[in-house]
């Protein structure tokens, strides 16, 4: 009876994967025609909100009316319409009230409280699941349908703000893993309750040592904490814990600085997925093994806008739709959804890898660079000029951020590399001067700061084992969706990391 079972959910997921895929297919064929669409079902409805009436919104307004109409803003320009929506009040931003509120940081912000209504919960909940549905339609692989998942995440624990059910997206969409999911998922309800991220993930590790493992999802770094554990308890690698566990489901980061560690940890290649989700929206997800760039959602209830990454700092910069935008080109993405954002800055970069179909990846986040001298580094550049060197010499990168030294004790300004190896180069200055090299080749004006003179190149600091972790967990901040910046243009992560050394 089991192993029918088995058959029949394996054999029902291949059916359905096959129905998705078409289906993507054909909005995908069509993208500016499933944009338009999309458009004028938001402007409709927008019409007959508070937002709409005070921006003049008759729900008949093309593209670039409604551009003239509606500037782009972010979540603190937008406040005063997110307290109402916090507060209780219906028809604010979307008709009626939301189902959710996503609770999350800003940098200037506080906390924020992103809406999630009826109509865009199913941008979130179906996006993940069809993510996996492509992967099984692509590869023929089920099995790990019938073996246990594990979806490391925040607290499912929801409580109400004005009737609302507030929480961490990730927490928000463990309550939606799918029925054929939820029996073979771990960690228990009560154990992914637990706050205390330490505490979890021991806890997390006593439920899964002894269980077949087949998928495993979550942000790199707290997966590879979980798998630290369960080495130090057995010894064993990964694959010998977990013999069938053959896919990694993750996002929120770039994968490659934490690939190499992950691997050794593992013990042998495994498939992934990249999920590009976000409290705002959830916009793309890998859809083919062999390409790593992640199929943008145009028909989800989200319509998209770029603005060019020269442009972001304009008072009015180029708002550009999907048929205008070009390869290679770092652009900001500005969305309105069904969840009731319009013009919104999310805050991320993203460069189109395929333009059929449209496919994105994420080049950073666009208030993380650093300009202390007017170089305007950003991530994107720093993690290729060092994954690229580690890749060339075999080095295992941990963890690393990069913040600006203006007032050295000696020499020339530069940027402090803050880095965690797997292995120590046997050369670090000749590593720093590869890093140096490769960064210079990928941004000009930092090339000519360091021609000019002006800076002097960069400087590399070790990190003791586990100093992230430990910074983390000093900032309340250990575990969940929280990641380190990469790039600061202060010193305040850069100097609190230092002062952990022994």
């Amino acid at each position: 009876m089991c192993l029918k079972i088995v058959s029949i959910k394996t054999i029902g997921a291949k059916l359905f994967a096959s129905y998705i895929v078409n289906k993507t297919k054909k909005w995908s064929s069509k993208p500016v025609e499933t944009q338009n669409k999309v458009f004028h079902h938001l402007i409709q409805n927008l019409a007959n909100t508070q937002f709409g009436k005070d921006h003049g919104i008759t729900g008949k307004e093309t593209i670039s009316e409604f551009q003239a109409k509606i500037p782009v803003r972010d979540y603190e320009a937008n406040r005063k319409y997110f307290d109402k929506i916090a507060a209780g009040e219906e028809n604010v931003n979307w008709p009626g009230k939301p189902l959710y509120l996503a609770k999350t940081s800003g940098t200037t912000s506080g906390t924020k409280y992103i809406p999630i209504s009826p109509d865009s919960i199913s941008n979130h909940i179906n996006s993940a699941r069809n993510a996996l549905l492509h992967y099984v339609h692509e590869t023929g692989k089920a099995e790990f349908l019938n073996g246990r998942v594990i979806f490391l995440s925040g607290s499912p624990t929801l409580e109400k703000k004005s009737g609302i059910l507030t929480g961490r997206l990730s927490g928000i969409s463990n309550h939606h893993v799918p029925g054929y999911l939820r029996k073979n998922q771990l960690p228990s309800f009560e154990t992914n309750c637990i706050e205390d991220w330490e505490t979890k993930i021991e806890k997390i590790a006593d439920e899964t040592i002894n269980e077949d493992m087949t998928l495993i999802s979550g942000i790199p770094p707290w997966v590879q904490m979980y798998f630290d554990i369960l080495q130090e308890r057995t010894g064993k690698k990964i694959s010998e814990i977990f013999p069938n566990f053959n896919l990694f489901v993750y996002g929120g980061v770039n994968f490659e600085p934490y690939r190499e560690k992950l691997e050794r940890s593992v013990g042998k290649k495994v498939d992934s997925i990249e999920l590009f989700p976000a409290s705002e929206g959830f916009f793309a997800y890998q859809n083919e093994q062999d390409d790593s760039g992640l199929l943008l959602l145009l028909d989800t209830g989200i319509f998209y806008e770029f603005i060019p990454q020269e442009e972001i700092h304009l008072e009015n910069p180029k708002r550009l739709t999907i048929e205008e935008v070009e390869l290679d080109q770092n652009y900001a993405l500005i969305v309105s959804s069904n969840a009731g954002l319009w013009a919104y800055d999310i805050g991320d970069m993203v460069k189109f890898t395929s333009l059929n179909p449209y496919k994105v990846r994420v080049a950073g986040r666009v208030k993380h660079y650093i300009s202390a001298f007017g170089e305007h580094v950003i991530g994107e550049e720093v993690e290729y000029a060092i994954l690229e060197t580690a890749k060339e010499q075999n080095i295992a990168i941990i963890e690393f951020t990069v913040a600006p030294q203006v007032n050295p004790t000696e020499g020339l300004p530069h940027h402090e590399w803050l880095v965690e190896f797997g292995d120590l180069p046997q050369d670090m200055e000749a590593f720093a001067l590869e890093v140096d090299h490769k960064l210079r080749k990928k941004n000009s004006y930092y090339d000519d700061l360091i021609r000019g003179s002006i800076l002097r190149t960069l400087k590399i600091t070790p990190l003791e084992k586990d100093s992230f972790i430990s910074y983390m967990k000093s900032q309340g901040k250990l575990g969940g969706q929280n990641k380190v910046p990469r790039l600061s243009n202060d010193r305040k992560i850069a100097d609190a990391l230092i002062g952990l050394q022994k």
